[in-house]
């Protein structure tokens, strides 16, 4: 069976990335330079034999996949399973605060306790088992073609793990940017890392005006 290629991109940025609050499955838009991350995605991927583009349904990660999906002409489904980890009562606040009011819940959230889960959220084994089950799922449609998915931070950190053999809790040493690059390949027998965190498509351009 061929192998089959993957662009996994982290959506563009939100005005919550830049305040450091938790997003979870809190639905929030991408501002003026999440909008222009991804148009720069899209022209760097424009040429790209896309065959098939999955995006998590909350609206940064779906709207930076529509921007790829109308420079690229591929198609475009909305996938729940490459949501972001729920983080049920922790969602609004920043990581200070999360400290302050539950310093125990906040210790074992920094030491990735894969089994903890906030209140009304997921843990790491759940968030892992739901990511992993939708990548393998879309890959095997797609043996020897390319396809793109557009998710969050916690799902890509998933999927750098399983590629590279690395427990959840391993402390993470790899970069999550937002409209980022990251290739893999997928085989039933697994993930494999080929690239990760090209930003070279946002690099060296002036922001268009039009966006802030």
């Amino acid at each position: 069976m061929q192998a089959t290629r993957i662009l996994a991109i982290r959506h563009g940025e939100t005005a919550w990335n830049a305040e450091a609050r938790i997003q979870g499955h809190q639905d929030i838009a991408l501002n003026a330079t999440g909008q222009w991350q991804a148009q720069r995605l899209a022209q760097a991927l424009a040429a790209e034999p896309i065959r098939a583009i999955y995006a998590s349904d909350l609206q940064r990660a779906y709207r930076t996949a529509q921007a790829v999906a109308e420079a690229t002409g591929a198609p475009l489904h909305a996938e729940p399973g490459l949501r972001e980890r729920g983080f049920g009562t922790f969602e609004g606040r920043t990581f200070a605060e999360v400290a302050a009011a539950w310093p125990e819940q906040a210790r074992r959230w920094r030491e990735r306790d894969p089994h903890y889960a906030p209140a009304g959220g997921e843990s790491l084994h759940t968030l892992r088992l739901r990511v992993t089950e939708a990548v393998h799922r879309l890959a095997a449609r797609h043996a020897g073609e390319l396809i793109v998915l557009v998710a969050h931070g916690g799902t890509l950190d998933v999927l750098y793990r399983a590629a590279t053999g690395q427990d959840l809790q391993a402390p993470r040493t790899w970069q999550l940017a937002n409209a980022a690059i990251n290739r893999l390949l997928w085989t039933p027998q697994g993930l494999a890392l080929v690239g990760w965190a090209d930003t070279q498509h946002l690099e060296g351009a002036a922001r268009d005006e039009s966006v802030g």
